[in-house]
């Protein structure tokens, strides 16, 4: 006689883990919400590793301290884990969601991603709910174009730092 397999009951635990946090103010309700932004506004704390890989915790908990942190946001790590399970797609909300950040930046810094008087630069760096140093891409200077690295040129007084900075 065959013995009946007992079903295991839920894991509440780990489903907690795997669930994205639902909208704030910049979200509709139903929206979830995945970009958390640092700065004069923090969303984001220490305790969210999880969600927001070790450098986004820490960069979102040295501004909520106080530590003077350039603006900036952290993509969530919900995003890199929708990407493998929709067939490399992003989240339709994530677009909104990043332009509203990019906009508050360039509010808070008086610089434009793309213009040619006083660009934003931004830096991308990849970023893990575990430490794995010298593993992820960084990206530099996102947002240096053949106009753009005029104005910086123009605003350091240095056109070798600015095409230093291109390459």
């Amino acid at each position: 006689m065959a013995q009946k397999k007992k079903a295991k009951a839920p894991n509440k635990k780990a489903k907690a883990k795997a669930t994205p946090k639902r909208a704030s103010s910049k979200t509709s309700k139903k929206e979830v919400k995945y970009v958390y932004d640092f700065g004069k506004k923090t969303d984001g704390d220490a305790k969210q590793r999880e969600l927001l890989g070790g450098k986004g915790a820490n960069l979102a908990e040295m501004a909520r301290i106080g530590l003077p942190v350039p603006p900036g946001f952290t993509i969530t790590t919900e995003v890199c884990t929708y990407f493998y399970k929709h067939k490399r797609t992003y989240p339709k909300a994530l677009d909104g969601q990043m332009r509203t950040s990019v906009a508050l930046m360039e509010k808070q810094l008086g610089k434009k991603l793309g213009d040619t008087k006083k660009p934003l630069l931004l830096s991308v760096r990849s970023g893990a709910r575990d430490s794995m140093p010298g593993m992820m891409d960084t990206i530099l200077n996102l947002g240096l174009n053949d106009d753009t690295v005029e104005a910086l040129s123009q605003s350091y007084g240095n056109a070798r730092f600015a095409w230093d900075c291109y390459r």
